[in-house]
C-alpha cells in the first residue's frame, strides 16, 4: 500500500517504472532502427526489483 512506503522508496520505484517504457518512435526512426530495443525492460513477474 502507498502509505507503508517511504518518500525514498517511492521514489526509487518512480524511477524503476519511468526506466521500464519502450524505445521511443522517434528515437527509432532517427537512428534507422539500430536503437530499437530497450535492453533495461522488465516484467514485474520474472525479474524482481532488489529494493528495501
Amino acid at each position: 500500500m502507498g502509505r507503508n512506503k517511504s518518500a525514498n522508496l517511492k521514489k526509487r520505484l518512480c524511477k524503476k517504472i519511468m526506466q521500464n517504457r519502450r524505445v521511443p518512435v522517434f528515437v527509432i526512426a532517427k537512428t534507422n532502427r539500430k536503437v530499437s530495443q530497450n535492453s533495461e525492460r522488465r516484467n514485474w513477474r520474472s525479474r524482481k526489483l532488489k529494493l528495501e
